[in-house]
């Protein structure tokens, strides 16, 4: 069998002067599904350089997968793979009193590296912008690290007092609320690492009809009884004259609804396919037609959602494209409930959508609302700040907390991205430090640590 080859080529770029290498620069002929680690032991075996102590770059990116393959990352024929050689024990630079990179290192190595500018500029619009300003930078760094002191101080002092009066049965109570919310935390993260399909928008199932020759967009819901069209449908399609208001009434459910009567015979065209349909007229729908159960059965109608078309025996209509929607329900999904998610995120409580964090200009006033009312809330016995603290240990044990420079949450920490920061010789504790202030981005955490 005939294995296809890539002849790429290694160049070493840095390295300690101690390094044992017997050369700066080889051609290898490597296979497409070669894995960076499988790569790593065949330049050990080329350069003498330890496979523990590398670090392959592509176009200035870091690549820490070793278990990604060549052709996943877009390595081609001809392609330069740049090789710094670690020491197996680094010396740590000077750090704060915090064990943490100072605030203008930290802002030298922002504006010098393009790929952490746009990655900081992404997760925090603020700080990127505060990059620009040695002054505003450390300003900003201070005011974050205070507000993230405070908190810290705060969570021990309520749980000081609870696990001090654990007896009493209030204090049950709140541990097991705290307890609960940290599951239900752990949950959502582990389900928008696993499965972060089930937080996206699903598009709904419309397709263009035409009903008295007037075009008009239907929504297919298998779950309604009838089929229902809006008052204001009904006057574009000229039909109003054929409504039988003795069918009029309400109609209640989560709500109430008024239904204006039924138009019992009119033309509606799917396609090619002409059917004879029948409409309750009803207010209080946020959609011109609703294609409901009656009209799919006797009609035997398929949705096939593999296909992504309504099949109408030979005919097949394709559902519309998720920007032909008519946006009438953009408004209901904006105003419904909202629970917490990770870093800041909001999650529906209906649709299950997930939605940024604010942007900092957007809620530093609600921030400031929260500090100035800090002192009350602490005098008193409502449990204000606990929604927020039962997120705290789960996030310190598998997740990016954000850090000292204030990134928002965007990646668990697992073992593997632990792994790939300890392999440029700093322990355990430093690894997950420096993974907690690049929000969990094992990439931005070796270029903190570099």
């Amino acid at each position: 069998m005939y294995v296809l080859q890539t002849q790429i080529s290694v160049t070493v770029i840095d390295g300690p002067n101690n390094a044992n290498i017997t050369s700066d620069f080889v051609t290898l002929d490597v296979s497409p599904d070669f894995t960076f680690g499988e790569l790593k032991a065949l330049i050990e075996t080329e350069t003498n350089a330890p496979k523990a102590s590398q670090l392959l770059s592509r176009d200035g990116q870091p690549i820490t997968n070793d278990t990604k393959t060549l052709s996943e990352v877009g390595v081609t024929e001809g392609d330069l793979i740049a090789l710094s050689i670690q020491p197996t024990r680094t010396t740590q630079q000077p750090q704060n009193r915090s064990g943490q990179p100072s605030p203008e290192q930290f802002r030298q190595h922002i504006l010098s590296n393009a790929a952490v500018m746009n990655s900081v500029r992404q997760q925090d619009p603020e700080l990127a912008a505060a990059a620009q300003d040695s002054t505003r930078f450390q300003n900003l760094f201070a005011a974050r690290q205070r507000r993230l002191e405070e908190d810290r101080r705060q969570a021990e002092r309520e749980m000081a007092r609870l696990d001090n009066d654990f007896w009493n049965p209030d204090s049950q109570a709140e541990i097991e609320k705290r307890i609960k919310q940290q599951q239900i935390a752990k949950n959502i993260e582990l389900a928008m690492e696993e499965n972060p399909e089930s937080f996206a928008r699903v598009s709904m199932l419309y397709i263009d009809v035409v009903v008295n020759n007037v075009p008009i967009k239907a929504f297919v819901d298998s779950g309604a009884q009838t089929t229902i069209m809006s008052p204001d449908a009904a006057r574009r399609c000229n039909i109003t004259h054929l409504i039988d208001e003795r069918y009029g009434g309400i109609a209640r459910g989560v709500g109430t609804a008024k239904i204006l009567g039924r138009v019992h015979h009119a033309t509606m065209q799917l396609g090619v396919y002409q059917a004879a349909s029948s409409f309750t007229v009803m207010e209080g729908k946020d959609v011109d037609l609703l294609l409901g159960l009656d009209m799919l059965k006797r009609h035997q109608m398929c949705i096939d959602l593999r296909e992504n078309c309504l099949r109408v025996q030979d005919a097949k209509i394709e559902f519309l494209p998720e920007h032909q929607i008519p946006n009438m329900m953009d408004e209901a999904l904006d105003n419904e409930p909202k629970v917490e998610g990770p870093g800041g995120t909001t999650i529906g409580a209906e649709t299950g959508t997930v939605a940024p964090p604010p942007k900092p200009q957007e809620s530093s006033q609600p921030a400031a609302a929260s500090d100035s009312s800090s002192q009350p809330a602490q005098s008193s016995n409502t449990p204000a700040p606990a929604p927020q603290q039962p997120q705290q240990p789960s996030q310190q044990t598998t997740s990016a907390q954000g850090g000292s420079f204030g990134f928002g949450q965007t990646q668990a920490i697992t073992e593997e991205s632990i792994a790939a920061v300890m392999q440029f010789g700093v322990d355990r504790e430093m690894a997950v430090n420096l993974l907690q202030q690049a929000g969990g981005n094992p990439d931005l955490a070796i270029s903190l640590m570099l």
